[in-house]
């Protein structure tokens, strides 16, 4: 696995860590933070995976638009275009007034950013 590569998992593992510690929070849980790093975790899995096998990706954000390039050579990645798309909202979404996430979003965006995460480390060897 390239250097980068294992930078970019261990900034997704915390974004993930951060998700988590937000949906368990019993005092003031900040379940828009959750969602973003729901967002985020899934985006720099996806980062990783492009990376290791050096396929160039720029400053994008949008997660279809980087699923879309990792596809071709691991067909596989397309079970998760539902999760993707759904995660991809929160990237703005979260982090704006005018909409707030509650326990069930943020459970929902946990979820699949697991999903995400799940099928990255299986792609790269890792465990739990």
């Amino acid at each position: 696995m390239k250097p980068l590569t294992i930078e970019w998992i261990e900034r997704a593992e915390g974004d993930d860590a951060t998700t988590l510690r937000e949906v368990r929070a019993r005092r003031n849980p900040n379940y828009d933070a959750a969602c973003f790093h729901a967002q985020q975790c899934a985006e720099k899995y996806l980062k990783a995976r492009l990376q290791d096998s050096s396929i160039p990706f720029g400053k994008i954000h949008d997660l279809a638009t980087l699923l879309d390039r990792i596809v071709p050579s691991e067909p596989d990645w397309q079970q998760l275009r539902e999760d993707i798309e759904a995660l991809t909202a929160f990237a703005s979404e979260s982090r704006y007034p005018g909409k707030s996430a509650d326990l069930t979003l943020a459970n929902g965006a946990l979820v699949r950013c697991r999903r995400v995460r799940q099928v990255a480390r299986l792609a790269f060897g890792l465990t739990g």
